[in-house]
């Protein structure tokens, strides 16, 4: 068996009996606690029901929501030594035609054979039949009665183990080829940065299982390596943004880790809680990825943290991308987050970020990711490939064993590294003594009068004018790479609906923007809270926000 199952399988037998670690789910109404060992005798059950659709190299879809049935179903898959791809959700708002098609083009980019389906997505059985789409239903199979797979399936290193959808800002699939040997890498590569010890730590997560952060880092992780972990949904979250420090509370929860608007979610309603509620003294590591890190926002949670017990220096800022895996740099521990304070104007102007004091005019902050982690690389370079040196920006690259080999893409395989092993992250960047620090995704980035303007910088002032919901503003490029380049602000309000405060609000965001970057964006538009473009794991889809700008 490779060298991951190995990992999983001696988790399990660490885990069997009395006191053993494991996994709880159901918070709030109906905890369930199974050790690791009892999730692998339901994995092993599950390959057992599902004999021959499941043979190695087999690549297995699942749709479900309850981290109960998903713990072991994935392992289950792994043992037989198929791969697995978590679809992405529908949710209320999804058209389930248009859901339905770009599923079936998943199915189809991936070779999918079988799609395992869980609660609350049984009424799509019929859907999925209509498409002639294979699926066994999850709680059948866990209470089948079947006998259990003898043993795991002998797979090599360079099989693929995880098929991770992609969060791109096209309607076009694309999924990253995860093997064997990458999960082991940088799971192995994380236990060591994060310090991370399964008889101490205890990781509690709402993040969604069909994105890398949740999936990768928040169960497969402690799940290797025998942690005990608290998982619900992000619905679960989403109802009750509490929930989360209530759960760390309960369980002392030492590791969690979330993107920077849940932190800046959480901070706000804990600074409304009272006294004593919370107990967050337990937690030494709360990461903070997947997104642009606002320093601000995460002042606003430690602070609020402060008064339940939380230490400020358990933040560690961290840069990932599913190609690696999942991580790629983690900031050092038990410092906080530091923050490069740099001239706004030599960034755009001239590439480079030269150091300045915080009170210095046009001053841009950002946060210091840390180093590559174990077996990783990273480096910058100009358009041409030659390498820069420290506080030069350019294009970061990255190589090691938890680099992605290649996509599946609907035209087929795609490789994804040169010739040297280097992949191009599609991220702007710069080193400071090693550390990695983003400035923005390059496809993003707005050039006009020979400055390149971060889309970041704009959508967080427009986020400062009150009216304008919290991390729900995309900046977005006009008649890119033209002359006339120009950006517009599409963004979400309460307001929306009323003329006068509209109108109010977009000259208070021009305003805003224009004391914060230099230039005016060329039109604000208003919409109502629900609307703005995002992808399934909610980042901004800032190339669809563009659709949505009137011709001018």
């Amino acid at each position: 068996m490779s060298r991951f199952v190995e990992t999983l399988v001696a988790s399990a037998r660490a885990n069997t009996g009395e006191g053993g670690r494991g996994l709880t789910t159901g918070e709030p109404e109906e905890p369930w606690f199974r050790t690791w060992g009892q999730v692998h005798d339901d994995a092993r059950r599950i390959a057992g029901a599902l004999g021959d659709d499941l043979e190695p190299g087999t690549a297995v879809a699942i749709l479900a929501a309850d981290p109960g049935l998903i713990a072991p179903a994935v392992q289950a898959v792994w043992l037989g030594g198929g791969s697995v791809t978590m679809l992405h959700q529908p949710t209320p708002r999804t058209d389930l035609a248009v859901w339905a098609e770009d599923t079936v083009r998943v199915l189809t980019m991936i070779g999918a054979r079988l799609v395992l389906l869980g609660p609350p997505f049984e009424d799509l059985s019929a859907m999925l039949q209509e498409n002639s789409i294979a699926h066994r239903h999850l709680a059948e199979l866990a209470g089948s009665g079947a006998a259990p797979l003898a043993g795991p399936v002998d797979v090599p290193e360079d099989a693929t183990a995880l098929l991770q959808l992609t969060s791109g800002s096209t309607a076009e699939p694309k999924a990253v080829r995860i093997t064997h040997a990458n999960l082991h890498a940088n799971l192995l590569a994380m236990v060591e940065a994060a310090e991370l010890d399964a008889e101490r730590d205890v990781a509690v997560s709402w993040l969604p299982l069909f994105h890398d952060m949740g999936m990768v880092g928040c169960l497969t992780v402690p799940m290797a390596i025998g942690m005990s972990a608290v998982k619900v949904t992000p619905a679960d979250f989403l109802a009750r943004p509490l929930l989360w420090p209530e759960l760390i509370t309960k369980h002392r929860g030492t590791v969690t880790a979330a993107p920077n608007f849940a932190y800046a979610i959480v901070g706000r309603r804990l600074a409304r809680a009272d006294d004593g509620e919370f107990d967050l003294s337990s937690v030494r590591f709360t990461l903070n990825g997947a997104e642009p890190i606002d320093p601000a926002a995460v002042r606003t949670f430690t602070e609020a943290g402060a008064r339940f017990g939380l230490d400020s220096t358990s933040m560690v800022c961290a840069y990932g991308m599913a190609e690696a895996t999942l991580a790629v740099s983690f900031a050092p521990l038990g410092r906080g987050v530091e923050v490069d304070t740099v001239d706004a104007d030599a960034l755009e102007q001239q590439r480079r970020a030269e150091p300045v004091a915080p009170d210095t005019a046009r001053a841009r902050q950002f946060a210091l990711l840390g180093r590559p982690l174990p077996g990783l690389e990273v480096d910058v370079v100009d358009d041409e490939g030659r390498e820069l040196g420290d506080r030069q920006v350019g294009r970061l690259r990255i190589r090691g064993a938890a680099v992605t080999p290649g996509y599946l893409t609907t035209e087929g395989p795609l490789s994804t590294q040169d010739s040297e092993g280097w992949l191009d992250t599609g991220d702007d960047g710069y080193l400071v003594d090693g550390q990695v620090v983003i400035c923005g995704r390059r496809k993003d980035v707005i050039i006009m009068g020979g400055r390149n303007i971060y889309p970041v910088d704009i959508e967080r002032a427009a986020c400062e004018v009150e009216g304008v919901r919290a991390g729900n503003a995309a900046a977005v490029r006009q008649e890119a790479g033209s002359r006339r380049e120009r950006f517009a602000v599409v963004l979400e309000s309460r307001l929306a609906g009323d003329e006068e405060a509209e109108k109010r609000l977009r000259k208070e965001v021009a305003a805003r923007v224009l004391d914060a970057v230099g230039a005016r964006p060329s039109a604000v538009v208003v919409l109502s809270p629900g609307s703005l473009p995002k992808t399934p794991s909610g980042k901004l889809r800032r190339a669809a926000a563009a659709s949505l700008v009137p011709a001018s």
